[in-house]
Order: C-alpha cells, then structure tokens, then sequence
C-alpha cells in the first residue's frame, strides 16, 4: 500500500534538522556544476527551499542537456561555483546533509572546492539511495523517481529543487516507518556508517553488505559412500 506525502507523521518522530541537496552538472566532469538544489527541514517540516543555476566554464555535453535541460546560454551570467561558495557555506557547515545517492552529489561538491583549491565545509551527511535499498529491498528500484511514485511525492525528475524536495520527502518516510527520530538514529540502527565531510577529507556513507549464506556442508552417510549437504 502506498504511503501519501499528506499522511500524518507523529511529531515524537520529527524532531530533526537536515539539509537536501541535488546537483547536476554540465558534463561528466564532477567538477562541472551547473544547477543547485537546496531544502533545509527544521522539526521534520521544510522550512526553505532554494536552487541556482551555476556557470561552470566548461561545455556542456548534450548527453547531460538531455537529461536536465540546461543549456550553456541559460547559465550566462550566472555565478561560477567559487563566487557563490560564500553562500552556500553557511548552509552546510556543521548540518546533516542528504542526497539521494550521495556518492555523486558529495563528489561534486569536493571537485567543484578542489578546482579553485577551497577548503571543505565539516557536516555529516547520509543518502537516501544507500537507506531506502536497505529498508525497501523488495523494490525492483531505488532511484529517486521510483521512490517519489511510490510514495506519492510529486517530483520533475532532475530538476535540481525538485530532486532536493523529493530527497528530503524520501528520508522524513524512511524514518517515520523506523520510528526513529534522526537520520542519525536510523543509519545507525540499520548498520549503516555515516558520511563525513571535514576540511582536508571526507568519509563515504556506507551501508553494510548482505551476508552471503554458508555453503552446507556435505555429510556421508553411515555405512556408504554417498553424501547429502546440511
């Protein structure tokens, strides 16, 4: 049964703060932001909501184009990365940030700060993908967009704000069905190991791999030469 993004969530489970993220870039270089989506939830309740075209200085391939829409004269004059770093700053140092397959959005952040040799902000962060593959594993998917119909979140796919929302609607479940009141709580009641970021490094979030079942082992039967396993 589905859940409805207008079901009611207990409050003993919301007292929470984070930070959803998405990026997209222009190309297949990480280093290569062009849009920014940003939503920050106090209490379990989002609170703000913003996004930003990025002009990365770099082409854009139409593989990616395709995929998001943006095109080279829609970032013109828009901040380079760098220039719109003292904004964004504030806004992720020392929060829990979410992304929905993390790996690719923190990869972006730490390429985009290595490019004009910036220090990282210091944040924990977890993602939504790594959670919701742990929890929902009898899903033939766990993209974003999967997830949103499931769950009945509206979503225009890739589209940096929408995914943000979509992210942070995906986790706000994913605790309430745990009953746990933290991305913090629930990560590690599910083994999970939670990312870091700090200046000079970070540390991947990592969920714990399936155990693989034991080979039986194969026992003779008395008085034969015949064997049976377990």
């Amino acid at each position: 049964m589905k859940t409805s993004l207008t079901d009611s969530i207990s409050k003993e489970f919301l007292h929470m703060d984070f930070v959803a993220i998405d990026f997209e870039t222009a190309n297949a270089n990480r280093s290569s932001a062009c849009s920014l989506g940003l939503v920050e939830v106090r209490d379990g309740a989002i609170i703000s909501e913003q996004s930003w075209l990025i002009d990365p200085g770099q082409p854009f391939d139409y593989r990616n184009v395709l995929i998001h829409g943006i095109t080279e004269s829609m970032v013109e004059g828009m901040p380079a990365f760098h220039e719109l770093w003292p904004t964004l700053h504030p806004l992720l140092e020392g929060k829990n940030v979410v992304a929905h397959n993390a790996s690719f959005d923190m990869s972006v952040l730490r390429y985009c700060l290595d490019k004009v040799s910036v220090d990282y902000p210091s944040f924990q962060y977890y993602c939504t993908y790594l959670l919701s593959k742990k929890m929902l594993n009898w899903m033939p998917s766990h993209k974003l967009n999967v997830l949103a119909d499931w769950y009945d979140i509206p979503l225009h796919h890739h589209d940096a704000l929408d995914d943000a929302r979509a992210c942070a609607h995906v986790l706000l479940n994913l605790i309430r069905k745990e009953e746990h009141n933290s991305a913090e709580q629930l990560s590690l009641a599910l083994g999970c190991k939670i990312g870091m970021m700090y200046p000079g490094g970070y540390k991947p979030f990592s969920a714990p791999a399936k155990k693989k079942a034991k080979p039986a082992k194969a026992r003779k039967l008395p008085g034969t030469n015949n064997y049976i396993s377990g």
